[in-house]
């Protein structure tokens, strides 16, 4: 396995949150890319507290594509995460430069996709699905694309057309797509989720707020026995699995959604 990335439509589920906390237990040197194209590395300011200066990454690499030194460049542009086998590619520090990343993503993903050879994986963190500039090579060229979700009913309608495109535009390819759930049971179990939006499920990952804060915002350190803790290993373990084997797509991917709808309207659940 080479390539995982991460995406979400709404109802911020921890896109940024889940990578850092995947690389950090990822068994094998990992790169995680910052490509969410809303700009202001969110791992910068959050994890690293923006206690480390790094006016490269993404944009560096825009500038080496045009002489067709992508390659050469990458691992000049990463950071080390501390106490880890993961190294940072971070962001675009503007929403505005989104526009001049567009030529960059073809060049990155073919890039990316020679880490393997070297024994390293990669993390992308995709952002949000829809957003201009998104990059959409990396998305559907990935070896594994997973949409993330929380289990409330905004979230999950939200997400249904999202969810239908991605199978639209992945059918055929190489790439898997599937599911993961934050917050499995408020209301709504992962399998129903899975269901409603026709995605194969790989994981869940707990509602766990303490922890979460250590990874975004850097916040004291995760208790031993933390639920996020062994959540994100058995996530990893499960994306590996899901790479390396498949898993089918479940049948009548809306009918669940389509029964559930009035009776939460209606109070019945």
């Amino acid at each position: 396995m080479s390539i995982v990335a991460l995406t979400a439509v709404c109802g911020s589920p921890g896109v940024s949150t889940t990578v850092v906390g995947l690389g950090l237990c990822w068994p094998r040197p990992v790169v995680l890319v910052e490509a969410d194209p809303t700009g202001g590395s969110s791992i910068l300011a959050g994890y690293f507290q923006g206690q480390v200066a790094h006016e490269g990454g993404l944009i560096e690499l825009a500038m080496a594509q045009r002489e067709d030194l992508v390659a050469a460049e990458l691992p000049h542009q990463l950071l080390d995460l501390p106490d880890s086998q993961a190294r940072l590619l971070p962001g675009s520090r503007s929403h505005a430069q989104a526009g001049s990343l567009t030529a960059l993503w073809p060049a990155l993903l073919e890039a990316l996709r020679d880490l393997d050879e070297t024994g390293q994986d990669v993390i992308v963190d995709a952002g949000r699905l829809g957003l201009e500039g998104s990059p959409a090579p990396l998305l559907y060229g990935a070896d594994v694309t997973l949409l993330l979700t929380r289990s409330t009913l905004p979230a999950v309608i939200a997400a249904t057309s999202w969810a239908e495109t991605l199978r639209d535009q992945t059918e055929g390819a190489a790439t898997r797509v599937g599911l993961v759930v934050v917050g499995e049971g408020h209301p709504y179990s992962a399998r129903e989720v899975s269901d409603a939006l026709g995605l194969p499920l790989v994981g869940t990952l707990p509602w766990d707020r303490r922890s979460a804060a250590v990874l975004s915002r850097a916040r004291g350190s995760i208790p031993r026995r933390a639920p996020l803790r062994s959540g994100l290993s058995a996530l990893g373990e499960a994306i590996r699995a899901h790479a390396s084997a498949g898993v089918g797509r479940p049948a009548s991917p809306l009918a669940w959604l389509a029964r559930s709808v009035p009776q939460t309207m209606g109070g019945a659940r």
